[in-house]
C-alpha cells in the first residue's frame, strides 16, 4: 500500500465513523429501525466508494510497460481505448493511441504543456476527424521518449479545433518493426 492509499483510507474510515456516528445519534432509542437504516446507509457508502473507485481507476489505469527489448505492452481500458504515456520535451503527456490518425496530433492543451504555444502557429493543414475538418499547424517535438526508448526531432501537428487530449498516429506507430494485438494488449515493438 502506498502512501497515497494510506491517506485515502484512513479518509475513508474517518468520513465512516463521522457518519455512522451521526446516524447512531440521531436513531438512538429506536431499536431494530435504527439497525435497519444504518445498515442500509453502510450498504449505500459502500457502493459508493466502489463506483467512485472503478470510475478513478478506468481513467488512472491501466498503464503500459515498457520491456526490455524495446517492448512496449499496453492494456485496453475499459473504455476500450488504449492509452500510452510518452514524456515529451520532459514533461508527461496521455496519449490515444490511433491507429486512424495519419499523424501525432497534439491538442492545444499538451502543445502549451510541452512548450509550443499554439496561438503563434501557422495553420496551414487540414486534417478530416471524427468531429469534421479542423487546421492544423506542423511543429517539431524535440525529444519524445516512451521509457528508455528515445526520439528526436519527431513531426507533429497541433490541432486548431477543441481537441481534448492528443493521438498517437500512423507516422509515430511506424517507426515500431511491429504493432500488434495480443488479447487485450496492443504491443509495439523496436
Amino acid at each position: 500500500m502506498t502512501g497515497d492509499d494510506g491517506m485515502q483510507l484512513a479518509y475513508y474510515i474517518l468520513l465512516l465513523v463521522v457518519i455512522g456516528g451521526a446516524m447512531l445519534f440521531e436513531l438512538s432509542g429506536r431499536g431494530g429501525q435504527a439497525l435497519r437504516q444504518l445498515m442500509l446507509w453502510v450498504v449505500i457508502f459502500a457502493g459508493a466508494i466502489l463506483a467512485a473507485d472503478w470510475y478513478l481507476q478506468g481513467d488512472m489505469l491501466p498503464r503500459q510497460q515498457v520491456l526490455e527489448g524495446g517492448r512496449i505492452e499496453i492494456p485496453v481500458g475499459r473504455d476500450g481505448h488504449f492509452r500510452l504515456t510518452a514524456r515529451l520535451n520532459g514533461t508527461d503527456v496521455r496519449f490515444i493511441v490511433d491507429t486512424g490518425a495519419s499523424t501525432i496530433a497534439l491538442g492545444p492543451d499538451d502543445a502549451r504543456r510541452i512548450g509550443i504555444d499554439p496561438a503563434g502557429l501557422a495553420y496551414v493543414g487540414r486534417a478530416m476527424t471524427a468531429n469534421g475538418p479542423v487546421q492544423t499547424a506542423p511543429v517539431t517535438i524535440e525529444e519524445l521518449a516512451i521509457g528508455d526508448i528515445l526520439d528526436r526531432n519527431v513531426r507533429a501537428q497541433v490541432i486548431g479545433g477543441d481537441l481534448d487530449g492528443s493521438l498517437l498516429g500512423m507516422s509515430y506507430l511506424r517507426t515500431f518493426a511491429r504493432v500488434s494485438f495480443e488479447g487485450d494488449l496492443l504491443v509495439l515493438e523496436r
